[in-house]
């Protein structure tokens, strides 16, 4: 009798454990942590691209860039949306996450916006210029600068290049740095602002119309802030990611990116040289 009710158990809890195994491998769920705009707008799109196939997908918005690679490397989020590599390696490096680009999607040209002035010619001595304060997006605002002629740069300072690389500065510009969503809240309190493409178009600009001058696709900046899906490593080949990625890079979404961000947001196309050009 005794002997029949562990067969019984070990029985049951096959069973139990079949059932599970059947109920993950019929999840077909994928959540994203992702920035606002663009980045949670066009992931809206993909997941009526990716509902056809079965797939819902969550999305999870925030408004820094910390958070969103935590919550994927703890497992909490499947993948994240919003930063460059450039960026993720550097996090990686300072945080001791151990997380990987799945596919690069698309680039945020640069751009100098008007503050309190509207042209560069009107620079004065001692104005301001607010730019992001993250390692990898300082540099991209400073090579910026220094392309315009307003700055110029160590010959070897290149993609980490920060203010202590100001080699000449001859209208003593001070250079306010700001957490990146903070820089363009200043735009009324300094003379020009230097903004990533999601948060310009949270500020309402627009790259075509309101940039002063912002990153041509050949530039070295361009070929290297490819915006990806960042999961934990390990996590790149799994058939969720492989679906979100492949949605992403769907014509649907290339052409809903040219049609809706005004020369904001670039599609990148995967073994070309430099990103695709809006139409």
């Amino acid at each position: 009798m005794k002997k029949k009710s562990v067969a019984a158990f070990f029985a049951g809890a096959l069973v139990l454990a079949l059932s599970m195994n059947a109920f993950a491998d019929d999840d077909k769920t994928i959540t994203v942590a992702a920035s606002p705009t663009p980045h949670a707008e066009i992931l809206e799109k993909a997941k009526e691209i990716l509902a056809k196939d079965g797939w819902d997908l969550e999305i999870t918005e925030f408004e820094d860039y910390v958070q969103p690679n935590l919550v994927v490397d703890s497992g909490e989020i499947d993948a994240n949306y919003f930063q460059h590599i450039p960026y993720l390696d550097n996090f990686n490096e300072e945080q001791g996450t151990d997380l990987v680009n799945a596919g690069g999607i698309h680039y945020e040209p640069f751009g100098i916006y008007p503050g309190q002035k509207s042209s560069l010619d009107e620079l004065e001595d001692g104005d301001t210029i607010a730019v992001p304060n993250d390692t990898t997006n300082e540099a991209r605002a400073l090579l910026l600068l220094q392309d315009n002629g307003v700055i110029t740069l160590k010959a070897d300072a290149g993609l980490t290049a920060t203010v202590y690389d100001i080699e000449e500065n001859p209208l003593n510009i001070k250079i306010e740095e700001l957490e990146a969503a903070q820089v363009s809240r200043v735009k009324d309190e300094v003379a020009f602002v230097v903004l990533n493409g999601n948060y310009a178009l949270e500020a309402g600009f627009s790259v075509g119309q309101d940039s002063i001058a912002y990153e041509t696709s050949d530039s070295e900046a361009a070929k290297t802030y490819v915006n990806v899906i960042a999961v934990k490593n390990g996590n790149e080949n799994s058939e969720g990611i492989q679906a979100l990625v492949s949605a992403l890079k769907s014509e649907e979404i290339r052409n809903y990116i040219n049609d809706t961000y005004d020369g904001a947001v670039i599609p990148f196309v995967e073994g070309e040289e430099e990103v695709a050009e809006t139409e």
